[in-house]
């Protein structure tokens, strides 16, 4: 059994105009050290799935309707809260946007990354010191003993994500979850955060799952690719065989907003239109209405998300035409 398994998982949010799908018939897998990337515009639905993965939804407004997620077998949507918080920290733990908003601005960081200790295991005083300073040098903050007493506000934005990452690997997961780790970075910061991931990855054998909507961001670490539009997995596929051949238009087009070292284009060509608002997504293919491919076929139903070649799938009911 995969470490990982989410199964047509849908998530609604209850509202004044009654109730709003999220996601929708959400499902995939996930094996002990394997990273995967879920991509998307703002409002596919990616942070949506990690928070309810996490169990972290305000239930209300938000419930699963559908569906469910296994971790290591076990079901984490039939867990009460109190047993859920056991899982996340020493089972699963997620690095948040924003590391300025996430962390506590009143708090040291050192008492921020012991703080999680406490929670979630049986460290005394000086153990929960030693290992603060162990989890800022893993993450490569210089001087970490020295920069226990530092305050968020102290640190620049690429220390401050590195430090989110350190709580995040506190407690020594199975599974780490980075929401778009480099947004507000810097391409060099970017670059070394996410060779930091890699490299924790390698080093505690956990399995990660990025979410961006950073095409480079996925090529550069991803082993596998999961694309979200308007709530619905659209496409899935290894990394080298997504960018190779895409079979989504949706997946297609945000390739090509991609600028290219290779080959000199005048413009970046733009996917025309907007995500659809989840109270008042189109019926069919929720792209539809801003695909160059579509025929009246696609308002007609939802298409299945189906295995197009080896480890390759894609909601598309012109996948194959010439």
């Amino acid at each position: 059994m995969s470490l990982l398994e989410v199964r047509n998982l849908t998530t609604a949010f209850a509202t004044e105009r009654g109730e709003v799908t999220a996601i929708e018939d959400v499902s995939f897998s996930l094996e002990a050290g394997e990273i995967l990337g879920i991509v998307g515009e703002s409002g596919s639905g990616k942070s949506v799935t990690a928070l309810t993965i996490m169990g972290l939804l305000p239930r209300p407004p938000a419930r699963v309707v559908a569906g469910g997620v296994w971790f290591d077998g076990q079901e984490l949507t039939a867990l009460s809260d109190r047993r859920m918080e056991r899982v996340r920290g020493s089972g699963i733990s997620m690095v948040f946007q924003e590391p300025m908003t996430s962390l506590n601005p009143v708090l040291t960081i050192g008492e921020q990354i012991m703080e999680t200790l406490r929670a979630h295991g049986s460290y005394g005083a000086s153990e929960q010191r030693r290992r603060a300073v162990e989890m800022l040098d893993r993450v490569r903050i210089p001087s970490a003993a020295a920069r226990l007493g530092d305050y968020p506000h102290q640190l620049s934005g690429g220390q401050r994500q590195r430090v989110m990452i350190a709580i995040a690997l506190a407690c020594q997961p199975r599974l780490l979850i980075a929401d778009e780790p480099t947004t507000a970075l810097d391409v060099t910061i970017q670059a070394q955060v996410l060779d930091l991931l890699m490299d924790l990855r390698d080093e505690l054998g956990m399995a990660v799952i990025v979410i961006t909507h950073n095409m480079g961001v996925i090529a550069e670490t991803a082993d596998r690719v999961m694309v979200m539009y308007a709530g619905r997995v659209v496409e899935q596929a290894p990394v080298e065989a997504l960018f190779d051949r895409p079979l989504h238009p949706y997946t297609a087009g945000l390739l090509a907003c991609v600028p290219s070292l290779e080959h000199e284009t005048a413009r970046l060509v733009a996917i025309p239109g907007s995500l659809p608002e989840p109270a008042r997504r189109p019926p069919g293919c929720r792209f539809a209405p801003r695909c160059a491919r579509r025929v009246e076929a696609c308002v007609a139903g939802l298409p299945p998300l189906l295995p197009r070649a080896p480890g390759h799938e894609a909601a598309c009911i012109r996948v194959g035409e010439a």
